[in-house]
């Protein structure tokens, strides 16, 4: 399904992947991206030449911002205030809103697997390390809440942006290997009990780590008792260990 394009502020191409600058003496940029004919000064914001730590300061911008906002409520204005550089330069990179808006949520996935493939779940029994999966995805997600805004919004838009992205699915096809090498090894031991699905494993530490933080502040209003005023623990992070572990071993 191809999204429509929204109405605030967007260029008249569509985002290829991450278009490269090309360097036109100092200060300038021949633009790549189709639709963009006019070549890039940073002379007017104040910038040195630096396109790969423009993008990273646009991209982390741009996350809180449609964290914050949403995909309707976001600003182009806005990120290119706090990043000092100007409308024109951020569609130069990124072809439109909705391509800024893709190109951060293709970021958060891949940071997040990206830390995950560190995490060295083959040295560990498959106890131990199903445990450290678990307490990983519930310590980033709870100290990333702009992740978790960011995936409830792309939902409220039923997953239409995402689905455009060409490697989503490479991006996260290292998650279930990690949990299907993990499981596989703890059925062979007889530490796991056999027939279930490592979808349905990571399904699980998602749903429990995720509602975590998504429900934080309802459930904080609803009961009084359970309000954090600073990190989400709507769920006790040891009780999300223990019921993962019971679900998956004898």
């Amino acid at each position: 399904m191809k999204v429509p394009v929204q109405s605030e502020q967007h260029a008249p191409s569509q985002r290829a992947s991450v278009p490269v600058a090309q360097a036109k003496g100092p200060g300038r940029f021949e633009a790549s991206v189709e639709g963009v004919d006019e070549p890039v000064s940073t002379k007017e914001t104040g910038r040195t030449n630096d396109p790969a730590r423009t993008m990273a300061e646009i991209l982390a911008v741009a996350t809180h911002e449609f964290a914050d906002k949403g995909l309707s409520g976001a600003r182009i204005d806005a990120i290119a205030a706090a990043t000092r550089t100007s409308k024109r330069m951020i569609y130069y990179y990124f072809g439109s809103k909705d391509g800024l808006y893709l190109a951060v949520l293709e970021e958060a996935y891949r940071r997040m697997r990206a830390i995950e493939s560190d995490l060295h779940l083959d040295d560990l029994p498959p106890g131990q390390a199903l445990q450290k999966l678990v307490e990983f995805t519930y310590d980033h997600h709870r100290d990333n809440e702009d992740f978790i805004r960011l995936v409830m919004n792309e939902n409220i838009q039923r997953g239409d942006y995402l689905r455009q992205s060409s490697n989503i699915q490479q991006l996260n096809a290292t998650a279930i290997r990690a949990v299907r090498d993990v499981y596989e090894r703890g059925v062979k031991d007889g530490v796991f009990r056999s027939g279930l699905e490592p979808v349905d494993i990571h399904s699980a530490i998602s749903a429990f780590t995720f509602f975590n933080v998504s429900n934080r502040h309802t459930f904080g209003v609803i009961f009084q008792d359970k309000a954090s005023p600073t990190k989400a623990q709507t769920l006790k992070r040891e009780h999300v260990v223990a019921l993962i572990l019971r679900f998956v071993c004898h």
